[in-house]
């Protein structure tokens, strides 16, 4: 067989697998649309729904709860913003289940056994990173920014003249749809993806790519790492920065635990295989050319 036949043997499979892929992607994208498509149909209670915190903040405060349009089109496109987000969510199952198809012939049902779980777990931590984005941090955020406000006395006339009584003008929030939706939005996407530290580092565990004691011993850059992803992530007060870092340097110190525990379970399977040896020096060489060592 000549080098041209064997370039065409292995070019074949090449182009099937990226015709699949192909096909899958068309497949998310649909699912994506209709997700919007059903999103937008009911982007006002979604809307609604999203203003929860900052309503309850509000009316704590003895205000009404009210946003503005800025511009003529902001409607428009908070509703096209808001449908987006529902089509990712309703679609991410259906898009996660495509994956799964496309990966799933490539690996051996035990790799495949160890892959699904970790498949469940990243949409379920991001939804779970959501949900505290938005039930705890984002009344927090909302009413630290909303502090800022301050009232005159109503009914009350100021004399221009005397600045001793003068209180100062009246700053009292009048928000725009669009620019709370965006923070609010930025919250929940910031805390999802935070959320799934655990989920990466142990499946980089699991593929040997991390250890837990190298984990622990970069302890101290991972919280410089946490520190800037906190000023990045979140708008600039002090509240909603320290809650995101203590909840993903907590979810580093559970990566540890998780990849530790990943480690001596691999340990106990070559132990019982006879592939593990305490003595690094008499460490024989597996098929694959590796030591017993993980």
């Amino acid at each position: 067989m000549s080098a041209a036949d064997d370039i065409d043997d292995s070019a074949a499979p090449l182009i099937e697998h990226l015709a699949e892929l192909r096909t899958r992607l068309i497949h998310c994208v649909v699912a994506f649309i209709v997700g919007i498509v059903i999103s937008f149909t009911v982007a006002t209670p979604i809307f609604n729904f999203l203003t929860g915190p900052l309503c309850e903040v509000l009316a704590e405060r003895g205000q009404d709860c009210a946003l503005i349009f800025i511009s003529p089109q902001e409607g428009f496109f908070v509703a096209i913003k808001i449908s987006m987000l529902g089509g990712f969510i309703l679609g991410f199952p259906y898009i996660s289940y495509q994956l799964w198809r496309f990966v799933a012939p490539g690996l051996y049902k035990s790799e495949k056994g160890a892959f699904l779980p970790f498949l469940i777990a990243s949409p379920f931590m991001f939804f779970l990173g959501a949900a505290f984005a938005f039930y705890i941090v984002t009344p927090l955020a909302y009413d630290f920014f909303l502090g800022f406000q301050q009232f005159t006395p109503e009914g009350q006339a100021v004399p221009a003249g005397d600045p001793q009584n003068n209180p100062g003008p009246s700053v009292v929030f009048q928000g725009s749809a669009q620019e709370y939706l965006n923070l609010t939005v930025k919250f929940i996407v910031a805390f999802g993806l935070c959320f799934q530290l655990p989920v990466l580092l142990t499946l980089m565990g699991k593929a040997g790519l991390v250890s837990a004691q190298g984990l622990a011993d970069v302890r101290k850059y991972a919280v410089v790492g946490i520190l800037l992803l906190a000023a990045f992530a979140t708008p600039p007060d002090v509240v909603s920065q320290i809650i995101l870092f203590t909840a993903v340097y907590g979810l580093y110190e559970v990566s540890i635990l998780l990849v530790r525990r990943v480690e001596k379970k691999r340990e106990a399977e070559l132990r019982a295989q006879g592939l593990w040896f305490d003595d690094e020096d008499d460490e024989p060489e597996d098929e694959a050319g590796e030591t017993g060592r993980a």
